[in-house]
């Protein structure tokens, strides 16, 4: 009988458990993103809260404080400039094609026409001689982009103050996880439901994957970015900083990669003529930004995460398409700690279905064993 109550009133703790944290997400849930950046941002920059502390063991206040302070000036305070330097170039280059400075229909010309007579052909054969059906599609996308473009200059107004609300709480709450990151990481791993060795070992995978994915791939994705956007700017290429961000990003992605900016801009500069920028172009894509990821990944990261290639491709575009830039980071992170459960599973079924030791059973005299 007390078997029996001691299991309903367990039941019971589980039930109110699993009721009361599906409620708390849903009223956290407006400022998840700036809860996750904030954990992420403790994670990533405790060891630097640890040495500010190794100087003033007793104050650990102040040394969170300080540690807060070189984040908001080394990366908060440059994300936002760039940002806004970002957003002028994308309205003038949306301005260019609206006025028709900027005409995909010409480029499609000049590119075409500088092709091999052959190739011409089969282009021509295929349906791709014109450009005329592209430019339609591209003509109504540019009207409905114009159209959500003023519905969200309407909203900034709306939305600025609830953006300034979760950068705010952001900030606040990365000050106490950075103060007290020894004391609840450690706790969460212990009230995990899991056996001691599996919540460690999803924590130390947790760990690994938040640290490759900011530290080296983010890391890698910006300075990628960045030489691309001087190298299209010694080209004389408009917008340079834009197509350095959209390289940044498309650097994030396994077999993708920065060539599939810099690769087009390379073919469009030969085709019209614009030989020593496409060299150039294609040398600073090649060795400059090609090998950037190759010297400074191992540098930053130190250690495989062991997610697949096509893994982190499908994980980083289904995170990014679900919960937009903070996918970046939790596609790879669910992708990884998908992988890593169902090893922890098949490695304990091995562990209980060990083969049998034929010396075991003579020692205990079972039949049909050797001895």
């Amino acid at each position: 009988m007390a078997i029996r109550r001691h299991r309903v009133e367990n039941g019971g703790l589980i039930t109110f458990l699993a009721l009361i944290t599906i409620g708390l997400m849903l009223i956290v849930s407006s400022f998840a993103g700036a809860l996750l950046w904030a954990a992420l941002a403790a994670l990533l920059f405790q060891p630097l809260f640890q040495r500010m502390l190794a100087r003033a063991p007793d104050k650990r206040n102040r040394a969170a404080a300080l540690t807060l302070l070189i984040i908001t000036v080394a990366v908060v305070i440059p994300a936002m400039i760039v940002a806004s330097l970002v957003v002028d170039q994308a309205a003038g280059v949306y301005a260019q094609m609206r006025s028709g400075q900027i005409n995909f229909a010409t480029y499609f010309d000049q590119i075409h026409d500088a092709l091999p007579t052959r190739l011409q052909r089969l282009l021509d054969n295929a349906g791709f001689g014109s450009f005329e059906r592209a430019q339609a599609q591209i003509t109504q996308a540019v009207g409905s982009s114009a159209s959500m473009l003023a519905q969200r200059a309407l909203s900034i107004g709306a939305n600025a103050a609830a953006f300034l609300l979760a950068f705010g709480v952001g900030l606040y709450v990365t000050y106490f996880l950075l103060r007290d990151g020894e004391r609840i990481g450690p706790a969460v791993v212990r009230a995990l439901p899991l056996e001691r060795t599996v919540a460690q070992r999803l924590s130390d995978k947790f760990v690994a994957v938040v640290r490759a994915t900011i530290k080296g791939s983010g890391v890698v994705a910006l300075v990628q970015g960045a030489l691309g956007a001087i190298t299209f700017w010694i080209v004389g290429l408009p917008a340079a900083l834009l197509w350095g961000v959209l390289m940044a990003i498309a650097a994030l992605l396994p077999a993708i990669g920065p060539a599939i900016i810099w690769g087009p801009v390379a073919i469009y500069l030969l085709a019209t003529g614009a030989i020593w920028q496409a060299a150039v172009v294609i040398v600073s894509g090649v060795v400059v930004i090609g090998l950037a990821d190759n010297i400074l990944r191992p540098i930053l990261v130190g250690r495989d995460t062991g997610i697949p290639d096509w893994l982190v491709l499908v994980t980083t575009l289904g995170g990014i398409d679900l919960v937009g830039l903070s996918g970046i980071v939790v596609g790879p992170l669910f992708g990884a700690l998908f992988l890593t459960g169902w090893q922890i599973l098949r490695e304990q079924r091995d562990a209980r279905t060990e083969p049998f030791d034929a010396s075991d059973g003579a020692a205990d005299g079972v039949p049909g064993t050797t001895g």
